[in-house]
């Protein structure tokens, strides 16, 4: 499981889609707003009409937890108001809890006046046995440790979720009446939300359930399972993926993104260091988490430049995109060890090998300069359809640029290359030793 967090605008639109159709308790119209960098302030009232009528509430929507207690919320406010609280922080940098970052997606929705005896918690959140109904009779800013205070159900794999078994198990502290009979179909209801819409985490903090206002979902974080887009992508629409705050996205990670929305394979990076010896070019997610788990525990985690995989049987075209983005970041930098790039992998069960180094050989060919330049030798480990024929290729690919690529197939182990490239244990003799370089030295 993938799990990416996803904006509250994103959030709340699916939740008020999927229950205007589906569910058995109505939400009130939802009313949202995302306002960000782009824009156009001009046309905003005209599409939105109730921006001028209603008093309302702005906040960044950027995976910030606690904005209340931090002062990033906004209430009771006339759209004048709330307009200029927005442009006075949009696109500035501030510090949450340590955090440095800078705002630039903001929404803004109506003010909904409530008491606190109708502030109410819930989330769900997806384990090994199945997912997790927390809820407690006290939401808000103070809920303080849900974990210890919430009462918890348990909806094993496959298991649905009743309102009668909300009440029995869920509401224990709520009182007899309409309210925790609404409260208890809203639950069941948002519980067959969560699991047909594939999330992985869904927290509601507060949810204000009143007999003059119904039930609204006032704050909102949420989690989507990223492997599922192929079955209801269309039912999510266009998602966005926003880095956790204090993180803006590169132009390569962007460029990476954009080339992964345009096929069925998955190609993802994220830059850790940019100024890192150790970068890693990875062919599956499982193989990734295992690569930067060696890496680090080796002791060279400071060092680790990037986190990625490329799956799914890319193209030749999109691997030698992918492999010429991380090559020129690895190269913009020298440092006087070297570096090393470390293009592993698994035993692949349909990713054809011998296609997919096509396009790293490309790649490695048309940048060769700036290779032996930085100092890079290139630490292959592979398996699957065609790998005999991709392995020949990448050892041919050395000789003829003159770059040390140490070559490998599926009778070494996984992670001993890391071991190779770091320096720590003396590689065997595969044939190639002439191109092989001095050992890249670990950092004291």
């Amino acid at each position: 499981m993938s799990q990416k967090s996803i904006y509250e605008f994103s959030g709340k639109q699916l939740l008020a889609k999927w229950f205007s159709q589906n569910a058995k308790i109505a939400l009130p119209d939802t009313k949202l707003v995302q306002i960000t960098p782009e824009t156009d302030w001009s046309t905003l009232t005209e599409k939105h009409p109730w921006l001028l009528t209603q008093p309302l509430v702005a906040k960044p929507d950027q995976l910030i937890k606690r904005r209340g207690k931090a002062g990033l919320i906004k209430l009771n406010a006339s759209w004048q108001q709330a307009s200029e609280w927005i442009k006075e922080r949009m696109e500035k940098e501030i510090a949450v809890e340590g955090v440095h970052g800078v705002l630039d997606h903001f929404i803004v929705e109506p003010f909904q006046p409530h008491a606190q005896s109708e502030e109410f918690y819930v989330s769900i959140i997806s384990v090994r046995e199945g997912d997790l109904v927390y809820f407690y009779h006290e939401g808000g800013v103070d809920v303080g440790d849900v974990d210890e205070k919430a009462v918890k159900l348990l909806v094993r794999i496959d298991d649905t979720l009743s309102a009668q078994t909300v009440e029995e198990k869920l509401l224990v502290q709520v009182a007899a009446g309409a309210v925790r009979t609404r409260l208890a179909q809203f639950i069941a209801d948002l519980f067959e939300f969560y699991h047909t819409m594939f999330f992985s985490y869904l927290e509601i903090n507060p949810l204000v359930v009143s007999n003059e206002h119904g039930i609204v979902p006032l704050d909102l974080a949420a989690k989507l399972d990223q492997t599922a887009e192929f079955e209801v992508g269309e039912k999510w629409g266009k998602m966005e993926w926003p880095a956790p705050f204090g993180r803006r996205a590169t132009r390569e990670e962007r460029y990476i993104q954009s080339l992964d929305e345009k096929t069925g394979a998955s190609l993802k990076l994220t830059v850790l260091n940019p100024n890192g010896r150790v970068w890693t070019m990875v062919a599956g997610g499982g193989a990734s988490v295992v690569y930067a788990d060696t890496i680090t525990d080796l002791g060279f985690g400071h060092e680790l430049s990037n986190y990625g995989e490329y799956s799914g049987d890319p193209s030749e075209a999109l691997t030698y995109e992918y492999a010429k983005t991380i090559i020129d970041l690895m190269t913009r930098t020298q440092r006087p060890e070297g570096k090393v790039l470390i293009i592993g992998g698994g035993i692949a069960n349909f990713t054809n090998v011998a296609e997919t180094f096509k396009g790293i050989v490309r790649a490695l060919t048309g940048n060769k300069d700036k290779l032996i330049a930085t100092g890079v030798q290139v630490w292959v480990r592979r398996g699957g359809p065609n790998y005999q024929q991709g392995l020949k290729a990448m050892r041919q690919c050395g000789e003829h640029i003159g770059v040390p690529i140490h070559v490998y197939g599926p009778e070494t182990h996984i992670t001993s290359v890391v071991s190779y490239a770091l320096g720590l244990v003396p590689p065997p003799d595969v044939g190639a030793s002439r191109f092989f370089a001095s050992s890249l030295p670990p950092t004291p």
